[in-house]
């Protein structure tokens, strides 16, 4: 499954902050330092959606805000579901 993600670092605390046009809005503590936001990304998504780490990646978007994240084992709706948000794929 592979999920776009736009990223705000350095925010107060880590959370999903919602959807907005198919998106999925995620805020960062960490700043984007030497791949610090994109480690707290994907460990934030693999808590809130209760896989391991290995199943989460970054397919693109490495150094940018918006990225597409590859989630194996997970179709959408239950990604849906774990996050409390509304994707449509």
């Amino acid at each position: 499954m592979l999920l776009r993600v736009r990223v705000t670092p350095r925010a107060g605390r880590s959370e999903i902050a919602g959807v907005r046009d198919g998106v999925l809005l995620v805020r960062l503590a960490a700043a984007p330092v030497e791949g610090a936001a994109n480690a707290a990304l994907i460990e934030l998504l693999a808590d809130k959606l209760n896989l391991p780490k290995r199943a989460i990646r970054l397919a693109r978007g490495e150094r940018s805000r918006d990225k597409h994240v590859e989630i194996d084992g997970t179709a959408l709706d239950e990604i849906a579901r774990r996050l409390d948000v509304p994707l449509v794929g």
